[in-house]
């Protein structure tokens, strides 16, 4: 049975432009300072994208989940094949096919693909690629989707350009389940035993549009474009993330022509589009963000503050300070987007109830709690949702003492269970079926962030995985929400869309393809007009 491709557009995507031919691109060379990328032709030859995260020069297909890397690996590495909400895009694969018996999915790769040093790809990468991933050392983020009721995936070369994917059990999500993982070279990591902190994630060679030209910590990472790429040679020269922490500096970069992309809030907009040099394009990526609470704070163990916490929170206060309006964003009750079609309402929602929270912390007998959370300080709905936290805690008797840092330090803090502090704002964005959400709450993964161990949700995500009866499937994932969120660690807080901001002389959107996480499905597909 073929899996046919799925390419469905986005509706409405953005047209793009530049001002000017001379960049001021504010990265700095030797000594902090900065450079200009110039070209002679009337069109630039450079894309400028504003971030306000440091990807570091450790970017690798098995451990890197944050955004900014992962839109670096998406530009400098190719997957066999996407998996989207409008269906499959092929990329080192040509087609994958399922065998009669749904246990074996067979990966037909291209033929035409060279890593970026001249090195043919084959069907010996993939295999290396998947078996690293299934090593539970490395800590792979995509270790507990190739794992089926305690059983690994099995990979095998067929031949050079040909691999079978064999599952233990049949998967109703199989097909999506195998997807999204970037292939790695197989002659550069063979041997690695640390593939998190190996030196080669420094200089990557891979198969996407761009190659790896120049990395700056805390400026910029530089990429050329890879002439041999196997879907056609990138149209534009040069393609820079530029790391601008501060929203107000990356703003004032946007409005002056230095950089030519930028992630804004829907408050931005009425001072950014005020012309047509900038275009601006909202888009869903079913996004989710939460507030988690850790399992093993010694202030949280009595499930009556927990509960209390979360009556005493207001989804509509977060939501209009966070994104100004229903617009922007919408409630969220559980793990999963309101889209989903494994989404229930029938789930313990805390909706706003400060009179009940109040009791609730007097059945605890935990007036004056001091609680501590931690969320990235430069991620302005982020710093604004936890002012609102702090302000509705602060009404039933909770303090809340707000511990702001950067990104990653937050995230290895969110992933320790000896943490200091009590409690995190964060979001996510995972796949289509509802297993692909698993990892965020299961016992043993490392992106568990409640720390919370429950044996029973451990088991139906385990059923669900395995279960090709969809009506029997519904019923699994109705439960899971509803123990999570009688469990009360978990507090889904809203979804929201993403809204970025590009010049608007920028064209090939449409084929680029806007989608979630990576922003771009393929870079090379961007020009000027």
């Amino acid at each position: 049975m073929g899996i046919k491709k799925g390419f469905k557009n986005l509706s409405k995507l953005l047209v793009l432009s530049i001002a000017a031919v001379v960049l001021l691109v504010g990265c700095g060379t030797k000594g902090g300072d900065t450079y200009q990328v110039e070209t002679s032709s009337e069109k630039p030859d450079t894309f400028v994208y504003g971030i306000a995260g440091d990807p570091g020069n450790s970017v690798n297909v098995i451990t890197t989940s944050d955004r900014y890397g992962l839109m670096t690996i998406k530009a400098l590495y190719s997957p066999l094949y996407m998996y989207n909400a409008d269906g499959i895009n092929y990329f080192l694969a040509e087609s994958v096919t399922q065998s009669e018996d749904k246990l074996t999915y067979t990966a037909n790769l291209r033929k035409d693909v060279k890593w970026s040093d001249g090195e043919d790809f084959t069907a010996d990468d993939v295999v290396f690629t998947y078996n690293e991933m299934l090593k539970e050392k490395n800590a792979g983020w995509a270790y507990s989707q190739l794992i089926f009721n305690g059983k690994p995936l099995k990979v095998e070369k067929v031949d050079d350009y040909t691999v079978n994917f064999i599952l233990p059990e049949v998967s109703a999500p199989g097909i999506e389940l195998i997807a999204n993982i970037f292939i790695m070279p197989k002659h550069i990591y063979e041997g690695e035993t640390d593939i998190e902190n190996s030196p080669k994630n420094a200089t990557p060679v891979g198969t996407g549009p761009y190659k790896f030209e120049e990395y700056k910590a805390g400026q910029y990472l530089k990429m050329v474009k890879n002439e041999n790429y196997f879907l056609g040679e990138p149209k534009i020269n040069n393609a820079i993330f530029r790391i601008i922490p501060d929203a107000n500096t990356a703003k004032l970069a946007l409005q002056k022509g230095e950089i030519n992309a930028l992630s804004v809030q829907s408050s931005d907009l009425n001072d950014l589009i005020k012309g047509d040099d900038l275009t601006d394009y909202k888009y869903d990526e079913g996004r989710v963000a939460y507030l988690v609470l850790n399992s093993k704070s010694p202030k949280l163990q009595d499930k009556s503050i927990r509960e209390a916490i979360f009556y005493g929170l207001s989804r509509e206060q977060l939501i209009n300070a966070a994104f100004g309006s229903k617009e922007y964003a919408q409630e969220a009750y559980t793990f999963l987007p309101n889209a989903n079609p494994f989404h229930t309402n029938d789930v313990e929602k805390y909706d706003y109830n400060v009179e009940k929270a109040k009791e609730l912390v007097e059945k605890a007998g935990a007036s004056g709690l001091t609680l501590k959370i931690g969320y990235i300080a430069n991620d302005v709905p982020s710093q604004k949702e936890a002012t609102i936290i702090q302000e509705n805690l602060k009404a039933i008797g909770i303090n809340v003492e707000l511990a702001g840092g950067e990104g990653t330090a937050i995230s290895q803090q969110m992933r320790k269970e000896d943490s200091d502090y009590d409690m995190f704002l964060g979001g996510y964005i995972m796949g289509i079926d509802p297993d692909t959400f698993n990892s965020l709450f299961t016992s043993d993964s490392i992106s568990n962030y409640s720390h919370n161990k429950d044996a029973e949700i451990d088991e139906l995500f385990n059923a669900g995985r395995v279960e090709s009866d969809e009506a029997k499937r519904v019923e699994i994932y109705n439960k899971i929400q509803q123990k999570l969120q009688a469990n009360a660690y978990y507090y889904p807080i809203l979804e929201n869309k993403r809204i970025v901001v590009m010049s608007s002389n920028l064209a090939g959107v449409d084929d680029a393809k806007l989608v979630p996480v990576y922003t771009f499905e393929d870079m090379s597909k961007l020009y000027y007009k």
